[in-house]
């Protein structure tokens, strides 16, 4: 049975669901390229993409993804073969997703900030045989030395003059040259200026939108080695769908969208590049993270619609120009990727006037599985689920029994947007699959309207002397301290309770806070087997490639200190 044949009476969330968006409504799956082909037919003369300054329009941008098709399908990608895309935000990435795409390979996203190691895993993993990369000398040394011991046998490059505006590109060429690796003209290597050197009249692939993978997505390994999640075209094209419904409660908000997030990220993938091609958007495209860039850009571009994670909003909010920086043109920004904060939330809506909405999803769900109503949001919530999407709880003792309203346990999904399984991992597919639903490692509970509210990850629960404390809840009673800029708690090792509660915390800065100071404030906020043990105050927390918290790393940092 379908979620859209199921009994209405048992989803609660209906009676909350915003007008004008059917929750059950149909997607049916279509190759994810028709995006972009849908896009460059009704916008072809609009602005597409911006690049450090340069224009590509809709059409412009259409002719050159025919173009690299034509020239991926010369050198033996087709139905099936992976191709590795280790870029930033560029033209190049955009390009090269939607040509695999349309000649049936399969994307494998590599994060640019992994170390060697790791990206030879995902690549040896995946069975990638070409991979594209920039001319860059840090990207570049992360790609030649895949060309031989692993499954690559040819590196596509992307000069990074010639995405750049011509006097731009002019200077760089000159004055930096310096930044330019130097690579081999050989059979294993294809400057990018010869892959799309010809006509561009490749013929599209039949595609299956409800089997052939479009992207392998690798998870982040929070919970051991990373895993690939199959995402499908349906996975991709529904998802897409299901945002661009619920995103147009705003009517003109996704006209320009500031791209900061990484594309190899599934959240920028879908929630900033996918979504704004389906809008016929421009891509303000941002290869690197800086607040004065991102200011500079937002001052030029005027966007209208900011995807982020937490700690973008706080970099916005508590930079002492945003108050000099004119934020209207912004309509929404949809926070994910990590839990936000109240305090960030609200802090960010008085100093902006921006609408933040959050939202929660996964890489095995392409990735929203929920999001706020814009003008009904529920605080400390995620939201509701996207159209045709069923959240449940079940418990934590069987992983079967579906619990009611207001009881925590394991938060299960179903909808079109989830994945295949998981990559040469039956075992794992399996038993995240379990039940028939997919079972995302979180806890949480639906209120009586609906309203999804995580609790926290269930490797992250912290058990001392019996009793389950969840970090995130410390997180939030320490994010509403006006000193704290950020904060992490993990479970350490303790002799008689088994684990303790650590909090690892960033100042504001400027700030100080003692210890003791932080415990007063906490007493009357979390109780007395909740409160941390051990504070550690930091500059810097660690972070993840697209900016949040990393607790895996502080919980390797622990493991190594108690090992010692």
């Amino acid at each position: 049975m379908t979620i859209q044949e199921a009994e209405a009476t048992t989803w609660p969330w209906l009676k909350s669901y915003p007008p004008g968006i059917d929750w059950q409504q149909n997607y049916p799956g279509r190759p994810i390229h028709e995006l972009l082909l849908n896009a460059v037919s009704a916008h072809a003369d609009k602005p597409c993409l911006d690049f450090l300054g340069r224009s590509y329009s809709y059409r412009e941008l259409g002719d050159r993804v025919r173009r690299a098709a034509t020239g991926l399908a010369a050198i033996g990608v087709g139905k099936g073969t992976r191709v590795a895309l280790l870029l930033p935000n560029s033209p190049t990435y955009v390009i090269c997703y939607f040509a695999v795409a349309m000649i049936g390979g399969t994307v494998v996203n590599l994060n640019p900030l992994y170390a060697a190691r790791e990206i030879r895993h995902l690549v040896e993993d995946s069975g990638a045989k070409v991979l594209v990369t920039l001319d860059v000398k840090q990207l570049y040394a992360l790609a030649a030395p895949l060309l031989g011991g692993t499954t690559v046998k040819t590196i596509v490059v992307q000069r990074m003059a010639d995405l750049l505006p011509a006097a731009k590109g002019l200077f760089y060429r000159w004055f930096k040259r310096g930044d330019a690796a130097v690579w081999s003209h050989d059979a294993h290597h294809l400057d990018f200026r010869a892959l799309t050197a010809n006509d561009g009249t490749v013929k599209p692939a039949a595609i299956d939108p409800d089997h052939d993978i479009a992207v392998l997505q690798y998870t982040g390994g929070t919970t051991g080695v990373p895993k690939g999640a199959m995402l499908t075209h349906r996975n991709l094209w529904a998802n897409t769908q299901q945002c661009h419904s619920w995103l147009q409660q705003t009517p003109g908000g996704i006209e320009r969208v500031l791209c900061v997030l990484p594309f190899f990220h599934v959240f920028a993938m879908t929630g900033a590049m996918n979504i704004g091609i389906a809008c016929g958007a421009e891509l303000l495209l941002m290869p690197r993270f800086t607040i004065d860039a991102l200011f500079a850009l937002i001052k030029r571009k005027r966007p209208t619609y900011l995807p982020g994670v937490p700690t973008l909003y706080t970099a916005i909010y508590s930079h002492p120009k945003a108050k000099r920086v004119d934020l209207s043109s912004i309509k929404i920004c949809v926070s994910g990727g990590a839990s936000l904060p109240l305090e960030v939330k609200t802090k960010f809506e008085t100093a902006t006037g921006c609408k933040l909405m959050e939202g929660y999803g996964l890489s095995e769900t392409a990735p929203v599985l929920t999001i706020n109503p814009i003008d009904s949001a529920r605080s400390g919530s995620a939201g509701l689920p996207v159209p045709g999407t069923a959240i449940e709880i079940v418990s934590t003792e069987d992983a079967l029994t579906v619990l009611a309203p207001g009881e925590r346990g394991e938060i299960c999904a179903r909808g079109p947007q989830v994945m295949a399984g998981y990559w040469h991992k039956e075992v794992e597919t399996a038993e995240a699959m379990a039940g028939g639903r997919f079972h995302t490692g979180d806890i949480g509970y639906l209120d009586a309207d609906g309203y999804l509210f995580i609790v926290d990850r269930i490797k992250d629960i912290i058990i001392a002397s019996g009793y389950k404390i969840y970090p995130r809840l410390v997180e939030e009673a320490l994010y509403q301290h006006p000193n704290v800029a950020q904060a992490i708690v993990i479970g350490v090792p303790d002799p008689y309770r088994g684990q303790t509660v650590k909090a690892v915390v960033q100042p504001r800065a400027g700030a100080t806070i003692s210890e003791a100071e932080l415990l007063d404030f906490l007493k009357d906020k979390v109780s007395p087997i909740e409160r941390p043990r051990m504070i550690e105050f930091r500059d810097a927390l660690p972070l993840t490639p697209i900016g949040k918290p990393d607790k895996k790393a502080l919980l390797a940092e622990e493991a190594a200190r108690v090992s010692h």
